[in-house]
């Protein structure tokens, strides 16, 4: 029995033990469930405040976002006036930045390089970082070809780098020696070494007077020269010329001339290879006025061409049949062979061509019958010469 009792006793105790540890558990538990229960009474009582709160500021964010919109599509000009602007800046800055970092040539003197020869030239402008550019022209000077005659910019002149300079060229002289002049005539090789010379200061080649001579050759035609062909030039030279004065062994006959009117003489005389020399004098009673009433005599039938011949007019004192008669008078040069000359009538009708004859020179006469006011006009090669007007 002593033992039953010993086992009921123990029962007891564990027992005792189980529901004190139970009675803990317990105890936690509640506990646990107190805390769950305030911690759920806090968050329901905080969570519609805060829900509140976010929903306000979401509202607030919408309407200052859709203003936003509003005044910028209100302000479409002002926003295309700034950006535009702020691409303006953008370039600028991206300009002054290259100019910042890029650094432009240097500047240099220029050289002087007139009277040097091209290549040292050349070389020199190389040395300044220069380019030439280059101009070929005729010289003056024989033995100057490739030499510098000008420069632009000139000597001293002050140029950013890699810049151009002109430089003008020598190719030579025009001509190294005389040419074959015999069988050309005078005045084209005058007119030839005026053109090849043009704008020369001391031309190379200058023609001495030429001296004339009776020749069977065309008047005016270079039959010597000299210096002779083929001479070479290497200062001015004078070339001295033999001109043919025209062949004078053809002989012209004494024509009868008086008592042929104005015009008759005028025609005839246009005609003629003979130089008539007017003179006049007051019409007698018996004589015809503008008539030829004298001619020089020769002693014999045939005379040189372009022989001189007095010849006397009667003229009137007043105007006959309507016109004015007179004899048209000019000094002129002297030349050495017989030249075109023509003597022009013009008034209120026009212009007409009176006489058109080959003249030597010297003393020119020619008779006319005009109106009143009318203007004559003497042209030597094409060349008014002188001129009278009728009263």
């Amino acid at each position: 029995m002593s033992r039953k009792k010993s086992k009921s006793n123990d029962d007891v105790e564990l027992n005792a033990e189980v529901e004190t540890e139970n009675a803990e558990l317990n105890e936690e538990k509640t506990e646990s469930e107190e805390k769950n229960a305030s911690v759920t009474e806090l968050k329901n009582s905080e969570t519609p405040n805060s829900i509140g709160v976010n929903s306000d500021m979401k509202k607030t964010w919408s309407i200052s976002a859709k203003s936003l919109l509003v005044k910028l599509q209100e302000s479409g000009k002002v926003l295309g006036l700034l950006v535009l602007l702020a691409i303006i800046v953008m370039i600028f800055a991206c300009f002054a930045i290259f100019a910042l970092n890029v650094k432009g040539p240097e500047e240099v003197m220029v050289p002087e390089v007139r009277g040097k020869e091209l290549a040292q030239a050349l070389i020199e402008m190389q040395t300044k970082e220069l380019y030439p550019k280059i101009t070929l022209r005729y010289s003056d000077m024989p033995g100057d070809e490739g030499t510098i005659l000008d420069q632009d910019p000139a000597s001293g002149t002050i140029v950013k780098g890699y810049s151009r300079v002109s430089l003008v060229v020598s190719r030579g002289v025009v001509v190294d020696h005389i040419e074959n002049y015999v069988g050309m005539n005078f005045d084209s090789l005058k007119m030839h070494l005026q053109t090849l010379f043009a704008g020369s200061v001391r031309p190379l080649i200058v023609l001495a007077n030429p001296i004339y001579k009776a020749d069977i050759s065309e008047a005016g035609t270079i039959l010597e020269q000299n210096p002779p062909a083929g001479t070479e030039i290497s200062d001015p030279v004078t070339v001295k010329l033999v001109v043919s004065r025209g062949p004078n062994f053809d002989n012209t006959r004494v024509p009868h001339l008086v008592g042929l009117s104005l015009d008759e003489m005028i025609s005839l005389a246009s005609r003629s290879k003979l130089i008539f020399d007017f003179t006049s004098h007051v019409a007698a009673q018996d004589e015809l006025p503008g008539t030829v009433t004298g001619q020089q005599d020769f002693e014999r039938e045939f005379v040189p061409n372009y022989s001189r011949m007095s010849v006397d007019m009667a003229m009137p004192t007043s105007k006959f049949r309507g016109k004015t008669y007179g004899i048209f008078t000019a000094n002129l040069s002297t030349y050495p062979y017989p030249v075109p000359m023509r003597l022009e009538a013009s008034g209120e009708n026009g212009s007409v061509v009176l006489i058109d004859i080959l003249h030597s020179g010297g003393s020119f006469t020619m008779p006319y019958a005009v109106e009143s006011g009318t203007t004559l006009t003497l042209f030597v090669v094409d060349k008014a010469t002188a001129k009278i007007t009728v009263p």
